[in-house]
């Protein structure tokens, strides 16, 4: 049986849909995620072929340059705000979905923690995770 994965934003004017699997899903602590979260950290599902989600609705986009110095677009929904991808521009054929934006957040299944050096001492996060300084090479 094939799992697919739906979401979008807040409003509904942005949706997204793929039945690919994810090739990794993390929660990441870097001053970026943090900062758009509003929280000490962001947690995705990265997809491994743009291609293959539908994505319907026209968000606006802004990059922002990553602790790894690699840029990232990010992509909103301009009525009501609420991040629903992010591609990279280094491997533009990925993209990641924020673990909230799905319908059935319980789809998410992390993975690992990335960017534990700039964890915040209140953010406490499943100690069973693998973590990582900054984004594993892979």
């Amino acid at each position: 049986m094939t799992k697919t994965y739906i979401g979008g934003c807040a409003c509904g004017a942005i949706r997204y849909e793929t039945s690919s699997d994810p090739i990794f899903e993390n929660h990441c602590q870097c001053r970026d995620c943090q900062k758009r979260s509003g929280t000490g950290h962001g947690s995705y599902l990265t997809f491994p072929q743009r291609a293959d989600v539908t994505i319907t609705g026209e968000p606006k986009t802004w990059r922002v340059a990553g602790d790894s110095g690699n840029e990232k677009l990010h992509a909103f929904c301009p009525t009501c705000g609420t991040p629903v991808f992010l591609t990279f521009v280094a491997m533009p054929e990925l993209i990641a979905v924020p673990a909230t934006s799905l319908d059935d957040p319980g789809q998410f299944n992390p993975q690992a923690v990335t960017y534990t050096i700039r964890g915040l001492g209140w953010d406490t996060i499943d100690s069973s995770l693998q973590k990582f300084e900054r984004m594993p090479l892979g």
